[in-house]
Parts: structure tokens; C-alpha cells; sequence
């Protein structure tokens, strides 16, 4: 998380020899392509763990209800989101005064690595890991994985330079996409295809996993962890550290602390930029609950089993490229404000659109029978009309949610001076967690309330809402001519 820091103090980014040194020359050295290749390792635990594969089963299976599954997993993500609240943005704001990360950044992955194996023991009848114990070690690995992020950030600028922070950027993220499109589609060819009859899939699942005790949708826990273990390694290898700065963790946290506070309260002179960052503290909320529930939803309401989350997940993490191009376009044609808000509202259409969807409804009004009617094709997975509908709503939330991240930083950008960039970016990384509970919390709720997964995921759009209400009184961030 960017951090607002003292020109002179010790170990400081905007010490001048220091940012001198760290110009760079634009150009995308090892130690930067070693940070991007972390960032990468990373993101299969989201996809495969947290959103398409093992969190479904968990809900499904080892619990044995979804609507149920939802419950006790949204409630176990508030837990993780309240510490998170509580601490993330304190050790950002301390990161400066800290100084060496990688020694704290290779502490978080040596205990994050051990219990994504570890879920591989999340048997369904019981006789391994429990559910309960499934919910601590997932808590733990989020809660670890925020302060990855933080740590693995405030690396970017030492990794690349300041002229090429943006090309190291670009390259993670692509690599993000690279290796949650690898390992959703070996795990699909690997595990869920075979048997099926189609070319060059293999007739059994690889290493004598067997289906019927859900070890496809529970190696993925291993897979998860071997992925990040190797992408780690380029980081610890190349990547620069800060210098020490000989400061005390206790002290530095307290100094975070005050800057943190500064940080914070220099925003009331700023009141469009301050509307906007209230207002994208809940919509972010909700688009974050529509990734993490998406998968545990589509697979309770729709009925898929591991092979349709496998290539529903493969054909997300596609479109959702496409949602960087889309928020470019949108941001050039419309201004950033109004793209935001086009987003925002295209999200908001397509979570209403998904609570009126199911195995035999089409949009709330219209019944389907499958029986009655012919399959939309021949092929293993998707055959019904209601799932062709499901998807293509499916494939707009892709888009719109990941061109939203694109826009929002656009927009923050054109409502701040330069000078003060530094200082909105920490408060926009700051409003990226201080509510981060709150889509979880409603998802709960709604769960409980309406004993279903419709109430729990109608209760984001309440987070959508206000968020868009929010940026009605923003003015700023219009199309440049």
C-alpha cells in the first residue's frame, strides 16, 4: 500500500539520493521480472481455492447444503476481513520505517505454503480436516495473503525503478492471468475431463485420482501451493530489498500509525476526491463479494460439479482481460467518472440478472424444463439454455468488474493535484480495506435471513448501489477532448 512518509527520514522512498537511485532507465530488469513473477504465483490460490473449485466443494460437499456452505463461509470471511480492517493498513503505513521486507515477506510465505497443502486433507466424508479447520487455515491464508500483498507492493518501485514500475506492473498482471488460465485448464484436462471422449484427454484422471472422493477439486490445494512455492523463489533471488533502517518494529508501527492518521485526515480538503473514495470503499465491497461467492453460488443455485466450475472459471479469467481493453475504451470515450459509473451499473444489472437464474428459470418469469427441451449441444457440461444465460451474464460481470479497477485508478488520478498523488493512492489502498468485511457481513445476512444463497447475494446490491449514488456527487474526472 502506498504510504505517506517524511522527505528525511531514514530509509524513506522519497529520500532523494534513494529516489535517484531508483529512477531506473524504463527498462525491466530481473529482479523486476522476479517481482512479477510472484505476484503471478499468487493468484492461482484465489482462482482455484477461493472462487471456482475448492471453496464450491467445501460448501457443497463437505458441508452438504450450499445455502448453509454460504453461510458458514461468509461468516468465517468477516473474521478474516475484521483483522484485516484492524492491522493491513497499519503495516503499510509503517513499510518505510520498517525497512528490509523481504525477510518478513519470506516469514508469510513459508506459513502460507504448508496450510494450502494442508487442504488437501479436506476429505468429504469427515475423516481428514474438518470444516472448521478448513474455515481456520483458508481465515489464516487470507489474512497472510493481504499482508503478502502489502509487502510484495511496496517492493515494486526497488524491483523496477520508477520509469518501468508500470511495465513490471502490467507483466504481473498478465502473468496473474497466465497462471490461473494454466492451472484451471490442466486441472480441467487433468482431472475433470477424463472419461469423457473427447481428443487428446487422457481416459483416466492423472496420478490415480479418484472422482468419486472429490480428489481433483481437493488437489488443488497442493497445486496452489507448489505454484506459489516456485514463483517465490525468482523473488528471494533477484529482487532488491530496502535497507534497514535500524528503526523498531514497535516504533515503526507507531509512526505508521501517525502517518496513517495524516494521511487520512488530509482528505477533507479534497471533497470530491473524498466523496469518491467513500463511495468506492462499498462498491468495491460488492464486486469483491460477487468474485468470492460467484463460484459457491453458480455451484449451489446451478448445480455444477467441479468439471462446469473448472471451465466456467477458464472462461471468466479470459473475458476478464478483455475488461482491462474495455475500461481503457470507456475511460477515452466517456471520461473515468462515467465509465466507473457505467461499470458499476453493468455489475448491478448482471447480480440482479443472476438471483432470477437457475437450473430451471430463465430472468425470474420464465420456466424450462430440460426434459422438455433439446440440450443446447453434445458436449460434457453446459447444455440447457438456463446455463447458456447464466454464462453470458456470467461473461458481462467479467468484463465490468475488472474494467472497474482500471477506471477507478484513472478517476482517482484526475480528481487529485500530482503533488499529492502519493498520499491518495495510500488512502485509496487504505478504503480497499477498512470496509473489506462489509460484503461478507451482507452476504451472511442475507443468508440467514432468507435461509437461501438469492438473499445472501441480493444483499450486494445494496453495496453496488450506494456506490454508484456516491459518485453521482462527484464532479471531476470528465472526457478530456
Amino acid at each position: 500500500m502506498p504510504t505517506v512518509v517524511e522527505a528525511s527520514g531514514p530509509g524513506s522512498i522519497a529520500d532523494i539520493p534513494i529516489e535517484a537511485e531508483l529512477m531506473g532507465d524504463g527498462k525491466l530488469s530481473r529482479g523486476a521480472a522476479a517481482w512479477a513473477v510472484f505476484e503471478g504465483a499468487r493468484i492461482p490460490y484465489v482462482i482455484l481455492i477461493t472462487i471456482y473449485i475448492f471453496m464450491p466443494y467445501v460448501a457443497a460437499v463437505m458441508v452438504g447444503d450450499p445455502v448453509r456452505g454460504q453461510e458458514i463461509i461468509s461468516r468465517w470471511s468477516q473474521y478474516s476481513g475484521w483483522f484485516i480492517m484492524a492491522t493491513a493498513p497499519f503495516l503499510g503505513a509503517s513499510i518505510d520505517k520498517l525497512g528490509r521486507r523481504k525477510t518478513w515477506l519470506a516469514l508469510i510465505t513459508v506459513l502460507m505454503i504448508p496450510m494450502m497443502w494442508a487442504l488437501w486433507w479436506a476429505k468429504p466424508d469427515g475423516s481428514g480436516i474438518s470444516v472448521i479447520t478448513v474455515m481456520i487455515l483458508t481465515t489464516l491464508v487470507g489474512v497472510l495473503y493481504t499482508y503478502s500483498e502489502v509487502l510484495h507492493n511496496s517492493l515494486l518501485v526497488r524491483a523496477a525503478g520508477i520509469s518501468a514500475a508500470h511495465k513490471a506492473s502490467g507483466l504481473a498482471l498478465a502473468l496473474g492471468n497466465a497462471f490461473a488460465l494454466l492451472t484451471l485448464g490442466f486441472t480441467a484436462w487433468a482431472f475433470a475431463l477424463p472419461g469423457s471422449g473427447l481428443p487428446f484427454v487422457p481416459e483416466k484422471p492423472l496420478f490415480g485420482l479418484e472422482p468419486l472422493l472429490h480428489e481433483p477439486e481437493r488437489i488443488v490445494g497442493p497445486m496452489a501451493a507448489i505454484t506459489f512455492a516456485i514463483g517465490a523463489i525468482p523473488l528471494f533471488l533477484f529482487t532488491p530489498d530496502a535497507k534497514p533502517t535500524g528503526v523498531p518494529v514497535l516504533r515503526a508501527l507507531g509512526q505508521g500509525a501517525v502517518d496513517l492518521w495524516r494521511m487520512v485526515s488530509g482528505m477533507k480538503h479534497y471533497k470530491d476526491a473524498a466523496i469518491f473514495l467513500i463511495s468506492r470503499m462499498f462498491y468495491v465491497d460488492g464486486m469483491t463479494a460477487i468474485l468470492i461467492y460467484g463460484g459457491i453460488y453458480a455451484s449451489g443455485v446451478m448445480g455444477w460439479g467441479a468439471l462446469e466450475m473448472l471451465m466456467y472459471g477458464i472462461i471468466l479469467t479470459v473475458l476478464a482481460v478483455l475488461g482491462g481493453f474495455v475500461g481503457r475504451w470507456l475511460d477515452a470515450g466517456l471520461g473515468p467518472r462515467r465509465a466507473v459509473q457505467v461499470e458499476i451499473f453493468m455489475s448491478l444489472i448482471g447480480t440482479i440478472a443472476i438471483i432470477g437464474m437457475g437450473p430451471e428459470q430463465i430472468l425470474y418469469f420464465w420456466a424450462h424444463d430440460p426434459a422438455a427441451h433439446a440440450p443446447m449441444w453434445n458436449g460434457p457440461f453446459f447444455r440447457s439454455l438456463p446455463e447458456w444465460i447464466y454464462l453470458l451474464i456470467g461473461f458481462s460481470n467479467a468484463i465490468f468488474i475488472t474494467a472497474h479497477y482500471a477506471s477507478s485508478r484513472t478517476l482517482l488520478v484526475r480528481l487529485t493535484p500530482p503533488e499529492q498523488t502519493g498520499a491518495f493512492f495510500g488512502v485509496y489502498a487504505l478504503s480497499g480495506t477498512a470496509t473489506i468485511w462489509l460484503g461478507s457481513f451482507l452476504v451472511n445476512l442475507g443468508t440467514n435471513i432468507f435461509h437461501s444463497q438469492q438473499g445472501g447475494f441480493a444483499m450486494i446490491i445494496i453495496l453496488l448501489a450506494i456506490g454508484f449514488v456516491g459518485l453521482l456527487f462527484v464532479r471531476g474526472g470528465d472526457r478530456r477532448i
